[in-house]
């Protein structure tokens, strides 16, 4: 299965894609990384971040692995793209909009952060909340993370996405 994580910066994307990921054993590829490391090379990423992306998430689906995907993804063209890789790979695509709706906590969120991505530089509030999202083409599931641990937002998406037992570690195999 590929889920894909879309949301703004600062909505718990990307604590949430590394607890589902641990909690499933699936591989995380997080486009701040894969971006970053361009950048580190002297690049600018443009859409290349997001075609590594693809590629690398490809390859691991390839392999029999879930994969999270964890990226804003506010295009419609990125959305395609995620879900033509899974298409291709013959496996489902769950889509998940990550939002905080708690528009205090976002912002608080945001404006304290630390990266854990050597260099990365976070967005600020402005920027975030200026940022647009295009129209979906598909319903995608929405998750709140205000007021809930990513351990029980975890817990929740397992069950609603239906993954089977196999895949899934209890916090104490961890």
């Amino acid at each position: 299965m590929l889920i894909i994580l879309a949301g703004l910066p600062g909505s718990g994307k990307t604590t949430l894609a590394k607890a589902l990921s641990r909690r499933l054993g699936a591989v995380h590829v997080r486009v701040d990384t894969i971006e970053q490391n361009i950048r580190n090379a002297g690049l600018e990423p443009g859409p290349a971040g997001y075609m590594v992306a693809y590629a690398v998430a490809e390859d691991n689906l390839s392999l029999g692995h879930i994969v999270v995907a964890d990226s804003v993804n506010s295009l419609t063209i990125t959305r395609r793209a995620w879900r033509a890789v899974a298409e291709r790979q013959g496996v489902p695509a769950a889509e998940i909009w990550v939002r905080c709706l708690d528009k205090a906590e976002h912002r608080r969120r945001v404006e304290t952060r630390v990266t854990d991505v050597p260099g990365l530089v976070k967005p600020g509030w402005a920027s975030t909340e200026a940022r647009i999202f295009e129209d979906w083409e598909t319903d995608p599931l929405i998750i709140d993370t205000a007021g809930r641990t990513p351990d029980e937002i975890v817990v929740d998406l397992i069950s609603t996405l239906q993954l089977e037992q196999d895949y899934v570690t209890s916090p104490e195999d961890q």
